[in-house]
């Protein structure tokens, strides 16, 4: 009788109270969507905002209590919580500017809120465990989300053109990713990516190739969801395509994950880096000059953004083959770093996007920001601020990210990677010029008159312009924070 009553199993409830305000926010979301008038969607936003704050409170915490703790299938470690908090910052700021867009869009649809949080819980699963069953499990959880928001503005056939696209190529990813994992557990009879180093401390040829294996098609997963090359064709299409607020997420929230993720996976792969690294160095080439060049022809600004994220792919994958190539030399922190500036400018500069939206019509081409600084002179000084980042203007957080990816490049000896990354650099000028020439130098005025800034828009661009330029400020204090102790 004693064997069949046990005592259940002791459980770190602050491991997981980040999940559970995050869910339960989504769930109380819905609740309030089922019930209320379609009138506005402001009680939904608050609880959203209020469980995304709870949730950043309790990874705060955390941050506290030790590093490299193992909690059954979650660890509690610096990149995991650091990457948990990105991830609530992007879903953040993507709530807040959705409503003045959804409603002008007339997408009245409350389910966007607890889609997107709970795609982030999908993401905050994905980052803060080696395990690969959990993974994979977090990768469905914020795919399946984002398929819906992609074609959440069903009167237009390029939405659902996008939901499909992504669904297709996503399904198809996760595919590779979970056959990565049945060779990694059919290599080592284990899910942890820790395992690995037993099989190949083992000196069997056959687990060792087995592995290589699981290490390519693992790549081939995540270098979709990251949007390298050649596995990048879906981005803009899907960028263009889905809803304004829904593609800042995905530029942002799901990159966070992707990345992290990949970083997690190729640290524990390093032993048998001389395979896959060559791949990875020739993808981090392509990834960078084919975005850079692609966006030079584009007259979209959500395609331009979207070219744009590849290139940022490229620059965040050199960071992460510079600490494969000397891992006791160059740590997590220019990641995590960069992540951090990419989500407060690429959010920002979509939020500005967002605005040209009006009675349902969106104007998305470059000629509809014609005339932007005459209309909205804030808006207009904002955007000069994200775009500047994105070029890798001194003053601005992304000049201080592309200078440590590029200092990190140097030190590894990845000398092709630092010079074409501050080549691709100056290539970009022209398209991100561009864009604030449309707003400031062309004299005709756009079609679409955007819609009346108000005080939660002010408030976002404010926040990500100040997150770009204290990024820059405070770099040394960021990355002192972000660095990995344990």
């Amino acid at each position: 009788m004693s064997d069949v009553f046990q005592l259940p199993p002791s459980i770190d409830w602050a491991a997981i109270y980040p999940f559970i305000a995050v869910v339960a926010a989504g769930i109380l979301s819905l609740s309030i969507e089922s019930f209320k008038a379609k009138r506005g969607n402001e009680a939904i936003v608050a609880v959203s905002v209020l469980g995304l704050a709870l949730g950043g409170y309790f990874v705060a915490r955390q941050l506290s209590l030790g590093e490299g703790t193992t909690l059954g299938m979650l660890v509690r470690d610096q990149i995991g919580l650091i990457s948990q908090l990105l991830l609530i910052l992007a879903c953040l700021l993507c709530v807040v500017f959705s409503e003045g867009y959804l409603k002008e869009k007339r997408i009245a649809f409350g389910e966007f809120y607890p889609l997107v949080l709970w795609s982030t819980v999908g993401a905050m699963m994905m980052v803060a465990t080696k395990n690969l069953l959990v993974m994979f499990l977090g990768l469905e959880i914020l795919s399946i989300a984002l398929y819906v928001m992609a074609g959440m503005s069903r009167r237009e056939t390029k939405s659902e053109e996008a939901a499909i696209k992504y669904f297709l190529l996503g399904a198809f990813a996760s595919a590779f990713f979970l056959m990565g994992i049945a060779f990694f557990y059919g290599a080592t009879g284990g899910l942890n990516l820790g395992d690995a180093q037993l099989a190949l401390k083992s000196g069997n040829a056959t687990l060792s190739k087995m592995l290589i294996v699981s290490a390519c098609l693992m790549i081939v997963g995540l270098g979709f969801k990251s949007a390298f090359v050649p596995f990048h064709q879906w981005a803009p299409d899907v960028y263009q395509g889905a809803p304004t607020n829904v593609a800042a997420f995905m530029a942002a929230g799901s990159k966070i994950a992707a990345i992290v993720t990949l970083f997690r996976v190729l640290d524990s792969l390093i032993p048998i880096n001389q395979y896959w690294m060559p791949i990875l160095f020739w993808m981090a080439i392509l990834t960078m000059t084919i975005g850079n060049i692609a966006a030079l022809a584009q007259k979209d600004v959500k395609r331009i953004l979207g070219y744009s994220s590849i290139a940022q792919a490229g620059y965040l994958l050199v960071a992460i083959l510079a600490h494969i190539k000397r891992p006791q030399d160059v740590g997590f922190s220019t990641v995590a770093y960069y992540l951090f500036a990419y989500t407060a400018m690429t959010v920002g500069a979509f939020a500005v996007v967002s605005l040209a939206v009006k009675k349902g019509k969106e104007g998305t081409r470059l000629e509809d920001l014609n005339g932007l600084w005459k209309r909205c002179p804030f808006t207009a000084g904002a955007l000069i601020v994200f775009v500047a980042s994105l070029i890798g203007i001194p003053g601005t957080a992304g000049f201080a990210g592309k200078l440590m990816i590029f200092n990190d490049a140097i030190a590894a000896d990845l000398l092709p990677l630092a010079i074409l990354l501050a080549a691709n650099s100056i290539v970009s000028v022209s398209y991100y010029l561009a864009i604030v020439k449309a707003a400031f130098v062309a004299e005709q005025d756009s079609e679409y008159e955007p819609r009346t800034i108000d005080s939660t828009m002010i408030g976002l661009l404010t926040a990500c312009a100040a997150l770009t330029i204290g990024g820059f400020l405070f770099v040394s204090q960021i990355v002192t924070w972000m660095q990995v102790t344990g």
